[in-house]
């Protein structure tokens, strides 16, 4: 049997750990496009703000593939697969069999899609090279502007302001954070970040990079110039699902997989941020960029390409930062539009703290924790239970509230065996 993973973050590491629990001898190969062994992608905000060496990124132990009877193959981009001939093509000419194929090929940043965000200065910030070439320009301080108030700007925006930068950060709806929680929670935090020094102007959007070779600044769609030493830009994720085009493979948002993880293509998976799975919460198919779902999804795929018949439960939107020592974590379906939803929340503006549960049919389905995360993993696994909460409803937000007093909601459901703590899995930027 030859195992081959294209992918060598979240998803392929543990897909990689769990085939060797169960098959020591397998071949396995796996290919990545960085020239990196697998690093903790989310850190490095932490790597670009001086709060930790290149070394402390890696995901695992260096000799991690050496132990692991693994072929690694760096700096290698497969463009083709091959199914009938059960093959991969790479950028290189390279042509590889595989018996089983893992796809867990990512996402990239979404670009602006306007004229000059190709200059030079202009970056994503995904990878660890993007933080490399950010880092050195940083060296000369100046000015920055980000274009995005989600997390992938925000982190960097954190980063560049602890190394003591200007950086302002401009969205175009009118507040930051608008994809990840709730209205109140991301005001408070946007105000949170004034106060630290980082500028936010909400409701303009860039319409060309300004500068020749190099980027200088931006001109916005209300006319207006702003300078600029360094551009990133931080709009989101696009899955890179190009390789699996006219192959076969069913593809949407990103590549359609089954509860087993399974692709339409037999013995070709999908797993990570590329692929297309259930959302535990709408039910509906969905591609959710999470360190976390990456990590269960990639156990779960590995798991199967060895013959086994693992369920993969589903997603759920899960993500906490933490900026100047405010920490807010939000799980689950926060932004409620539609009718049939409960909301209760509790504030003090004064403390900056503020707890948001959303339940629809006595069943908890999502939580906003703005300065006061200690319960977010008993939440959490409340949420992905599904558990019937009405006898607890009430007191959900008291102080007192802890495992203790769901303890016995979460262990009656059979299998019963998620973990309580959030903090481990979902990365924080401190």
């Amino acid at each position: 049997m030859h195992y081959v993973i294209i992918g060598n973050c979240a998803a392929g590491i543990n897909a990689v750990e769990a085939i060797r629990d169960i098959d020591k001898k397998s071949e396995i190969t796996v290919i990545s496009e960085e020239n990196y062994p697998g690093y903790c992608r989310c850190l490095i905000s932490e790597y670009l703000a001086g709060e930790r060496e290149e070394n402390q990124l890696l995901y695992r132990e260096e000799d991690f593939y050496e132990k692991n009877n693994v072929s690694l193959s760096l700096g290698e981009k497969v463009v083709q697969v091959e199914p009938k001939s059960k093959r991969i093509v790479t950028k290189s000419g390279k042509k590889i069999s595989y018996d089983r194929l893992l796809i867990a090929t990512g996402a990239r940043p979404k670009g602006l899609g306007i004229p000059g965000e190709d200059k030079e200065g202009v970056f994503g910030f995904r990878t660890l090279d993007d933080a490399k070439k950010i880092k050195e320009l940083a060296e000369n301080r100046g000015k920055v502007l980000v274009f995005g108030g989600g997390l992938i700007g925000l982190k960097a925006s954190y980063a560049l302001k602890k190394r003591g930068l200007d950086v302002e950060v401009i969205v175009k709806s009118p507040r930051i954070l608008s994809q990840v929680t709730d209205e109140r929670a991301a005001q408070m935090m946007g105000s949170w970040l004034i106060e630290n020094g980082i500028d936010i102007r909400t409701g303009s959007a860039p319409i060309d990079i300004l500068g020749d070779k190099r980027a200088k600044g931006a001109r916005l769609d209300n006319g207006e110039k702003v300078t600029g030493d360094i551009v990133i830009i931080g709009k989101g994720v696009v899955c890179n699902k190009e390789l699996a085009e006219d192959s076969g493979i069913r593809i949407h948002w990103g590549i359609i997989a089954n509860d087993y993880l399974e692709t339409n293509l037999s013995d070709i998976y999908a797993a990570g941020d590329v692929a297309e799975t259930k959302d535990i919460i709408l039910g509906e198919k969905t591609t959710n960029a999470l360190w976390t779902a990456a990590t269960e999804q990639g156990k779960v795929a590995g798991e199967n390409m060895t013959g086994r018949k693992r369920i993969y439960p589903g997603s759920l939107a899960a993500n906490s930062i933490e900026f100047f020592d405010l920490p807010l974590i939000s799980v689950g379906h926060v932004r409620v539009r539609d009718n049939g939803y409960e909301e209760f929340f509790r504030l003090n503006e004064q403390d900056c703290i503020y707890k948001k549960l959303v339940i629809k049919e006595n069943r908890l389905v999502g939580v906003v924790l703005l300065n006061a995360i200690e319960n977010a993993g008993v939440y959490t696994a409340l949420i992905r239970r599904g558990v019937d909460i009405s006898k607890v409803k009430d007191i959900l937000l008291e102080n007192y509230f802890d495992y203790a007093l769901v303890k016995d909601l979460l262990e009656k459901k059979e299998g019963f065996r998620e973990s309580i703590s959030i903090t481990g899995d979902v990365v924080k930027t401190a």
